[in-house]
């Protein structure tokens, strides 16, 4: 394996009644410190990329495709059993429910095994059994190979989301799945604990 990258952090998967489907990245430790990332699927099926510096739109949007970057502050927290977004033109409350079954099964996998490349390219076709549209591993943007190790996962229960000062809705599966990479997050909205690393080939 080539250069590698490791974000270590939170995944939230959002989708709303309206079709508008969104992606948050909460990163407590990461190659450009901690900070927080949106990637927001439109009903149209429109990818765009909300990113808090030019350097980390660069790294992601050549990780995953996006129609559209747009570089803005982003503020994400996880406080109080809920997670805040705010992020240019959309904003998010959502509250984060009980461990899910699949987050149970996780957390019995010791979580350095549970983030190390080999493990999760050789669960990868039973990740896709058990969260329809995610997966583990697979080819990345710029020659670059991605691992997603998930150690804890839970529901989000509602939430409110505003985009460019409307209702987005309430909240709903993410259906179809998003199409910014190889993986979609899972179908029901939660919240996922996760360490992911970018491998260069």
């Amino acid at each position: 394996m080539g250069r590698r990258w490791i974000f270590d952090g939170h995944i939230a998967g959002i989708g709303t009644v309206s079709g508008l489907r969104t992606v948050v990245g909460v990163w407590h430790d990461s190659p450009f410190g901690s900070f927080s990332d949106v990637m927001v699927q439109q009903p149209s099926g429109h990818r765009l990329l909300l990113a808090p510096t030019p350097e980390v739109a660069c790294f992601i949007s050549e990780t995953y495709s996006f129609d559209e970057v747009q570089v803005v502050e982003v503020r994400a927290a996880l406080a109080g059993g809920t997670i805040k977004v705010d992020a240019g033109p959309l904003a998010v409350r959502a509250a984060i429910g009980a461990r899910t079954l699949l987050g149970s099964a996780l957390r019995t996998v010791p979580r350095r095994l549970a983030a190390h490349p080999r493990w999760l390219a050789a669960v990868n076709p039973i990740a896709a059994f058990a969260a329809p549209g995610a997966r583990t591993f697979g080819s990345a943007g710029s020659g670059r190979a991605e691992y997603y190790g998930v150690s804890d996962l839970h529901h989000l229960t509602s939430a409110t989301v505003t985009w460019e000062d409307g209702d987005a809705g309430a909240l709903a599966p993410i259906t179809p799945p998003v199409t910014f990479g190889f993986s979609s997050v899972p179908p029901q909205p939660s919240l996922a604990r996760v360490r992911t690393t970018v491998v260069e080939a």
